[in-house]
């Protein structure tokens, strides 16, 4: 039997049995080893608060439209950071260039159960790095987002960025800025993650619960402001602070996952007198200007091949390693105490 972790409605995770499908021809089986539960994201469905389950996504007009939701409880297999062992390959597969071979180590997306059937062209490629523990497996499709928020920025050297929310991901995107060359100012309202902030690169850290953030980044850059914010935390509020912080003509990159409508956003303030630019970064693509070069493939590859030669500290991230069978107290540390958690790694 596969185990699978569902949200069977708001604030309610169970752990479901199911038949174990047959291999079709063009397909990996993957046991899953882990799969990192991403907070953010997974929040919205365990909290019911995700516009998927009130409207519809057209994905050829690209417009939410009101309406029929386009995803209802049970929200099964959730999850887009797994990594595990290839236990069975397709025969028209075997044996391909590139494709994983039975025994092979390999990280994806097939989401929280104990087996992935995966399209071999998804995993084509996916064989961890030599010597990396399959733990880091896991981090590859989350690196990838703070990778893809850090690029959409445009970071030069020298340059002052704040970055916005210190979990998990605002974590990596606060070394990764500093790996770019930045400057790093890490703000959040949890102590405890600014903490791991200063020992992920960040050379001042800011808690918005204590002080002006804006005012406070004015001083440390000589009263311009930052060249540059990341906001990560998916609040309205730190997005507001975001863009009062930066430079005349700075860039604020949206990469949370905002709900619901924008309050504590007022955009007829800094961003419209300092002419702040506002970018959104979201792992369906690259920043546009970087197109021809990059892909998301590329993203979550480049973070793999950091973490393997030791530039970025995934292992340090992980607070809970939790059986998949007590999946719901995961969810509920995450939803109720978020200072006691970083990153929440399911086992099977």
């Amino acid at each position: 039997m596969e185990r699978v972790v569902q949200f069977t409605g708001p604030r309610q995770v169970e752990v479901a049995d199911c038949e174990r499908a047959a291999l079709p021809a063009g397909h990996l089986r993957v046991r899953t080893r882990y799969s990192g539960i991403s907070a953010g994201t997974e929040l919205t469905a365990y909290r019911g608060t995700n516009p998927y389950l009130t409207r519809t996504w057209d994905p050829e007009s690209r417009l939410f439209h009101e309406g029929d939701p386009g995803m209802r409880y049970p929200v099964a297999g959730w999850g887009y950071s797994e990594a595990g062992e290839v236990v069975e390959v397709a025969a028209d597969v075997a044996g391909t260039p590139g494709v994983p071979e039975v025994g092979d180590q390999v990280w994806g997306i097939w989401g929280h159960r104990s087996e992935g059937i995966v399209p071999a062209e998804r995993l084509t490629g996916h064989q961890l790095p030599d010597g990396l523990d399959p733990l880091s497996g896991s981090f590859a499709r989350v690196g990838a987002i703070a990778l893809n928020a850090t690029l959409a920025a445009g970071i030069h050297l020298g340059e002052q960025v704040a970055v916005f929310g210190q979990g998990v991901i605002g974590l990596l995107a606060t070394r990764l800025a500093g790996l770019s060359g930045a400057t790093v100012t890490g703000v959040d309202t949890l102590d405890v993650r600014l903490d791991a902030a200063a020992r992920f690169g960040a050379a001042a850290t800011l808690n918005p619960r204590t002080r002006d953030v804006a005012e406070r980044v004015r001083e440390l850059t000589g009263g311009a402001g930052a060249d540059s914010a990341i906001e990560i935390s998916g609040a309205y509020p730190a997005l507001h602070e975001a863009l009062r912080c930066v430079a005349v003509g700075g860039r604020v990159v949206a990469a949370g996952f905002y709900q619901d409508e924008g309050v504590g956003l007022r955009l007829g303030e800094e961003f419209h007198h300092n002419r702040v630019e506002l970018v959104c970064s979201q792992i369906g693509g690259v920043p546009p200007a970087l197109a021809g070069r990059w892909t998301v493939e590329r993203l979550q590859r480049t973070f793999l091949d950091l973490v393997a030669a030791g530039r970025v500290d995934t292992g340090s991230l992980v607070s809970h390693r939790v059986p998949v069978t007590e999946a719901e107290s995961a969810y509920r540390l995450l939803d109720e105490r978020p200072a006691d958690a970083l990153q929440i790694v399911l086992e099977f």
